[in-house]
């Protein structure tokens, strides 16, 4: 039983992340079709970012700690494109340049939504099958 409530745990984890991806997108999506201007829009952004990170490395922390040894490896990638990001300090939207890197910063938040949906799948796999294991 208490395996099932570490993977619960872990779950609302993923959930707060697609959810921060998502809202990231919808800010550059109104970005693009102009409904709101460049400095609303990248505050918006970077006030997400450091939440983004932060709830990463707790989720990566969480899987270990819980012995989830394969979440932990399967989100570990990007936990450390995050570091590597923030260490370069290119995690954060410049306003001045954000109509010229509006591209890439959605084709970046893209692929991130995309990994953490596959992980979201990987990750229901297993606790189905926890659940099917478990015994009470």
């Amino acid at each position: 039983m208490a395996n099932l409530f570490g993977w619960l745990l872990t779950f609302f984890f993923l959930i707060s992340l697609l959810a921060i991806i998502s809202y990231q997108l919808m800010c550059f999506a109104d970005l693009e079709f102009d409904y709101i201007n460049p400095y609303d829009s990248a505050a918006r952004i970077n006030m997400a970012v450091m939440p983004e990170f932060v709830t990463q490395a707790v989720f990566c922390f969480v899987c270990l700690t819980t012995g989830h040894f394969f979440m932990f490896f399967l989100s570990l990638p990007y936990l450390y494109y995050n570091f590597r990001l923030y260490r370069r300090r290119k995690h954060l939207v410049d306003v001045t340049e954000i109509y010229n890197q509006l591209k890439w910063e959605k084709k970046q938040r893209l692929i991130k939504l995309c990994y953490l949906i596959i992980l979201l799948v990987v990750f229901i796999f297993w606790l189905l099958w926890t659940v099917g294991n478990d015994d009470y």
